[in-house]
């Protein structure tokens, strides 16, 4: 390692468990911060939804980036990138070191390796492509870039219309674009990996304890608010704004769409923290605790 101030980067799809080995690694470590590379954890009305870090976490380690936003404001991926390097910055300048953790992959990219210097987004021409069906975003994207679109996961069509986006603009295939990334990462990365049954059967029992825990009424509270873009694309929103909205008081059928949809997501998660060779993998069984795993990571750095 360069130096002992670099930033650890503990990853894992959602419902691995990966927020509270940050915590116990960093209270293991001593002298550290957490720094959230989580795309809706900042967003202070939707704890429960975004399953952010408890308050009792944040008591025992400063977290960074974490219910900071309304659910009026946008974030991105080089919004969020810029303050977490900016956090990190002035964490290691006072002589301590930060831990990020967190499930969005290019927020965790642009973290890890610096914010892409792809063309920026643009609003119109974003529009206009995520108007398109799927089908059609695809087919434009594979005549621009039959090798980019072979590398993109084409059943998500955020990352369709984004890559489509980034070879309209810039007039350039995306592999140019990936050369002239930073190839080394910022700091060590690794990601807790699980089986599928067992990270399942964790999905079903945080889907039941949210449902438990009040997430009807805290995003009740939020629905007659505007959200942003951002904020109506967390995990699990839309089908409980529908249940709302329906009037049906029964949560079985909507416990069964949020797990659905949230096994759905870990499983794009798996698929990128896989094509991320730079990261190591860490085991973890049924039986393995956070401090456990922690101990593992601590013993690796």
């Amino acid at each position: 390692m360069k130096h002992t101030t670099q930033p650890v980067f503990v990853l894992g799809p959602t419902g691995s468990g990966k927020s509270a080995v940050a915590v116990e690694l960093a209270e293991l470590l001593g002298e550290v911060e957490i720094v959230s590379a989580d795309a809706y954890q900042v967003y202070r009305e939707l704890p429960i939804l975004t399953a952010a870090p408890s308050e009792e976490e944040r008591a025992r380690v400063p977290h960074h980036l974490v219910g900071f936003m309304g659910v009026e404001e946008n974030n991105d991926a080089a919004l969020h990138a810029r303050r977490a390097l900016k956090a990190i910055q002035d964490i290691t300048a006072r002589g301590k070191r930060a831990i990020v953790t967190g499930g969005s992959g290019l927020y965790v990219k642009f973290i890890s390796h610096g914010i892409s210097p792809a063309p920026p987004s643009d609003p119109a021409l974003r529009a206009e492509l995520s108007a398109l069906p799927l089908e059609e975003a695809v087919r434009r994207l594979q005549e621009a870039d039959p090798e980019g679109a072979a590398a993109t996961n084409l059943q998500n069509p955020r990352y369709v219309v984004r890559n489509l986006e980034i070879v309209l603009l810039g007039g350039k295939p995306l592999s140019h674009w990936q050369q002239n990334w930073q190839h080394e990462p910022a700091g060590p990365g690794f990601v807790i990996t699980r089986d599928t049954a067992e990270l399942d059967a964790r999905i079903e029992r945080r889907t039941a304890g949210m449902l438990r825990g009040g997430v009807l009424d805290e995003v009740r509270a939020v629905a007659m608010k505007e959200l942003s873009a951002t904020a109506a694309k967390t995990l699990g929103l839309p089908p409980i704004l529908q249940h709302l909205q329906s009037g049906e008081t029964d949560t079985a059928q909507l416990q069964a769409d949020i797990y659905l949809a949230t096994r759905q997501y870990a499983k794009r998660q798996r698929t990128w923290l896989r094509r991320e060779n730079w990261f190591t993998p860490l085991e973890a069984d049924a039986a393995a605790t956070p401090a456990e795993l922690a101990k593992r990571i601590a013993q690796q750095i």
